[in-house]
């Protein structure tokens, strides 16, 4: 048998799995009731023609990274964070150069090149001393040893190890960041290219952000568009699609009249057992998942929404988003669980402003657009090669040979 072959047993039990874990029934009726935000919470979108008529702000934070390893043991590794903002559709400056394009705000490290562990040490101690980063430390009130779980030896153990804590905490820093901005406004959002959960910063922490941006009426929300949630309500979706689009829209009273604008949003909060099905259900997976300010992850609240609708994509405009549990659950600090069901209701109403126009309806599109301004693409490596030959090349210290050879990929010769 090749090698190369997967053995059919294998893909079949895959197969199996996908099978299993998308046709699962968790009896979320089709049709909500108001007063549980477990069941569908239906409304129409905002209209089209009223989309950039907001008053609100609309921030987006992602991050990347990216490392290289050559044959004689030098690696690049490179990470960054960074934001975008618009406003009534229009991207706003959020830097202070003098580009008519670039207009967002990155973060890059100056050290990027590792030769040995020592150099891995250096790239952690000058991540720490990023402005963004400095100012999240100094308001947390502790030392890095108490936020951070892992000690500096584990994280940098191995460059992938590193390059994604020093991504993700320097998002983090981002948020405090941007909820400090002058021009931030109450009720502006701040999207967060992932969840509200951290394994690199303790909850108690993280809860202290949590808290500062509902106090400061800033709205923040963790959006995921792949998810293994998805996976688990997949047969719950498609229901819910077919009962919105079969059944609910011919006789919903739509305040729009134009019938290819007739869009019917749904949202609902994540049942626990569907959380504790997608991540595992013990350990630490439990604690992902957990639905409070203490023995968790973070600050957030999974909800799962449609936002859009994309014909014939089944479950392609539904994303999974983590809510700021200070805002969905205002007394949460005093052990009453009532949901704040107006905020929820406007905070998912007002994003529909931004998933109407773009290349990927149903999604805001403020996160497409900071993904590509901060993205360390697959050509990352092809143009940090050009750009370190080139640096060399003008000092000329070494040969031509020499250079060449300082960055050879041995497996391209496999």
């Amino acid at each position: 048998m090749n090698q190369k072959t997967i053995p059919e047993n294998v893909v079949d039990l895959v197969a199996h799995h996908i099978n299993e874990r998308s046709n699962k029934n968790y009896s979320i009726p089709v049709i909500g009731n108001s007063n549980n935000p477990e069941t569908p919470q239906i409304f129409e979108i905002i209209p089209f023609d009223k989309i950039d008529k907001t008053d609100s702000s609309f921030y987006a934070i992602d991050g990347s990274y990216n490392s290289q390893q050559f044959y004689n043991g030098v690696s690049i590794g490179i990470y960054n964070a960074g934001y975008i903002c618009y406003k009534g559709g229009k991207q706003i400056r959020m830097n202070n150069i003098d580009d008519p394009i670039i207009l967002g705000k990155v973060y890059y490290p100056q050290n990027i090149l590792i030769i040995n562990e020592e150099h891995l040490f250096v790239i952690y101690d000058e991540l720490l001393n990023l402005e963004p980063l400095k100012k999240l430390i100094e308001f947390f009130h502790d030392s890095i040893d108490n936020i951070f779980p892992y000690k500096k030896a584990v994280v940098c153990s191995n460059l992938s190890t590193l390059l994604s804590f020093a991504q993700e905490v320097l998002e983090w820093s981002l948020v405090y960041e941007i909820a400090n901005r002058s021009e931030i406004r109450e009720g502006d959002f701040i999207l967060k290219d992932g969840t509200l959960r951290s394994l690199n910063i303790k909850q108690k922490y993280l809860v202290e952000l949590g808290k500062f941006l509902h106090e400061k009426k800033i709205i923040i929300v963790g959006i995921t568009k792949n998810s293994p949630i998805k996976m688990e309500l997949s047969y719950t979706l498609r229901q819910i699609d077919n009962y919105l689009q079969d059944q609910l829209r011919p006789t919903y009273p739509f305040a729009e009249k134009d019938l290819k604008r007739q869009k019917l949003c749904c949202w609902f909060e994540i049942p626990d057992n569907v959380l504790l099905a997608s991540y595992g259900g013990k350990d630490s997976s439990a604690m992902y998942a957990k639905k409070d300010i203490k023995g968790g992850r973070g600050f957030g609240l999974f909800t799962v929404d449609r936002l859009d609708y994309v014909e014939k994509l089944q479950n392609y405009d539904w994303f999974v988003t983590d809510v700021n549990i200070f805002d969905a659950i205002p007394g949460i600090e005093n052990n009453k669980r009532d949901r704040d069901m107006d905020k929820l209701s406007m905070m998912f109403k007002e994003l529909t402003t931004l998933t109407q126009e773009h290349y990927i309806l149903g999604y805001p599109y403020p996160l497409v657009e900071v993904h590509n301004f901060v993205s360390l693409k697959k050509d990352f490596k092809e143009e940090i090669i050009k750009r370190v030959k080139f640096a060399l090349y003008k000092e000329q210290r070494m040969d031509n040979i020499e250079i060449e050879n300082l960055f050879l990929d041995i497996h391209e010769k496999f």
